[in-house]
C-alpha cells in the first residue's frame, strides 16, 4: 500500500513514453496529478489536470508548478542530438524548472537524470554513485548539469532532489546491453514512490535499473531512499542472446556504457 504523503504531484514530460507508464500508476501516490507537456495530450481524466508548458518559458513553468507539493520532472529532450534544443529544453528547462519551485515553496523533486552522465565509463567497471560524471554526449552533459543545479538548489534553498539516472526503461530489453541497464516500469514507479516517501531524502542520486544479475552500477549509497526492485532483465536473458549477435569488442558502443550515444555526433 502506497502511503499518500503529497496531495497533488506534478508529472512533466507526461505525453512521453515514460510519462504514459507513469500516469496511472502515479495516481496511487496522490489525491491530484498534475500532468504537463509542451504539445496537447488530451483532456484531463478524474484525479488529473493538465497544464502545457514549453520549459523554455519562464512564465510557463510558473504556472505550471504552482500550486503543486512535489515534481516528478521527466519533461525535456531525452535523445542526443544538435546543442540548441537540448539547452532550451533541459539546461534553461531544468533552471525555470527549479526556480518556480523555489518561488513556490516546493521541496521536493525526483529529477530524470540519465545513465549517459556516465556514458564514457567502461562495460567492464562498476561505478558508484560517487564517480565523477562523464558524460557520452550533449544529452548526457545537460543531465550533468540538471545534477549539478539540483545540489545548489539543496544546498542553497533546501529543496530536496532524487536524482535518477534512468538505464534503459521499456517493457522489456531490446539488446544485450540492456540486460545490465532494464529497468522495468513497475521499477521505475517503486523507485519514484521511494524517493517521494523516505523521510530524508537530501541531494541524492540513484541509478534507475531493475534486480539484474549483470549490472555496471552500484546503488549501495542511496540504500536510505528505500528502493528495492522486483523485476530483473534475467528472465529474458536466452531470448535476447537468440535475436542478437555477439558483441564487436572493438565497438566503442560495446566498450563503453553509453552504447550507441558515445559516438553520435557531430551535428550540424
Amino acid at each position: 500500500m502506497t502511503i499518500k504523503v503529497h496531495e497533488k504531484l506534478l508529472l512533466t514530460g507526461a505525453a512521453g513514453g515514460l510519462g504514459k507508464a507513469l500516469r496511472e500508476r502515479l495516481k496511487v501516490n496522490c489525491s491530484v496529478l498534475r500532468l504537463s507537456d509542451v504539445q496537447a495530450f488530451g483532456e484531463a481524466a478524474a484525479g488529473e489536470e493538465v497544464v502545457l508548458a514549453d520549459l523554455a518559458d519562464a512564465a510557463a513553468v510558473n504556472d505550471m508548478v504552482k500550486g503543486v507539493d512535489a515534481i516528478i520532472h521527466l519533461g525535456g529532450i531525452s535523445v542526443e542530438g544538435p546543442f540548441s534544443p537540448i539547452f532550451q529544453a533541459n539546461i534553461l528547462g531544468v533552471y525555470n524548472l527549479y526556480e518556480a519551485a523555489r518561488k513556490y515553496g516546493v521541496k521536493r523533486v525526483v529529477f530524470a537524470s540519465s545513465n549517459h552522465v556516465t556514458g564514457f565509463y567502461r562495460q567492464d567497471q562498476t561505478i558508484t554513485a560517487e564517480h565523477p560524471a562523464r558524460p557520452d554526449g550533449l544529452y548526457g552533459l545537460s543531465k550533468a548539469f540538471g545534477e549539478d543545479l539540483s545540489r545548489f538548489y539543496f544546498d542553497r534553498y533546501g529543496i530536496e532532489t532524487a536524482c535518477i539516472r534512468i538505464g534503459s526503461s521499456f517493457p522489456e530489453p531490446k539488446d544485450r546491453r540492456m540486460l545490465a541497464t532494464w529497468l522495468s516500469f513497475d521499477d521505475l514507479h517503486r523507485l519514484i514512490t521511494a524517493c517521494l516517501t523516505t523521510p530524508v531524502l537530501g541531494h541524492s542520486i540513484v541509478f534507475g535499473m531493475s534486480a539484474n544479475a549483470v549490472t555496471w552500477w552500484d546503488n549501495s549509497r542511496a540504500r536510505h531512499i528505500g528502493y528495492v526492485p522486483q523485476d530483473s532483465s534475467d528472465v529474458f536473458r536466452d531470448a535476447v542472446y537468440a535475436r542478437t549477435p555477439a558483441p564487436d569488442l572493438n565497438d566503442p558502443a560495446v566498450q563503453f556504457q553509453g552504447g550507441g550515444f558515445v559516438r553520435a555526433g557531430p551535428f550540424e
